[in-house]
């Protein structure tokens, strides 16, 4: 079982219409670390991390160059160098 603390819990909260703009999956903390729980998101340290991720996950990031892959839906950056990746 992963445990996401509040931090990356409230980052998801802010900003989930990054990856679901249509509507709010969760609306508030419990929510999200269910949801989080659920589709096996990931906190990553580094944007190197992020690459790996993805080369790991066989997500296609052949047109993304250094920093342009945390422009991905899925990737949320945390605020305190870290990231969250949701797989939507």
């Amino acid at each position: 079982m992963r445990e996401f603390d509040d931090e990356v819990l409230q980052c998801f909260l802010d900003n989930q219409s990054q990856l679901f703009p249509e509507e709010d999956v969760v609306s508030n903390l419990e929510e999200a670390e269910a949801f989080l729980e659920e589709c096996l998101a990931v906190v990553v340290n580094s944007v190197d991390e992020v690459w790996e991720f993805f080369e790991e996950e066989g997500i296609d990031v052949d047109n993304l160059k250094g920093d342009e892959i945390l422009e991905a839906d899925e990737v949320f950056d945390v605020g305190d160098g870290r990231y969250l990746i949701v797989e939507g």
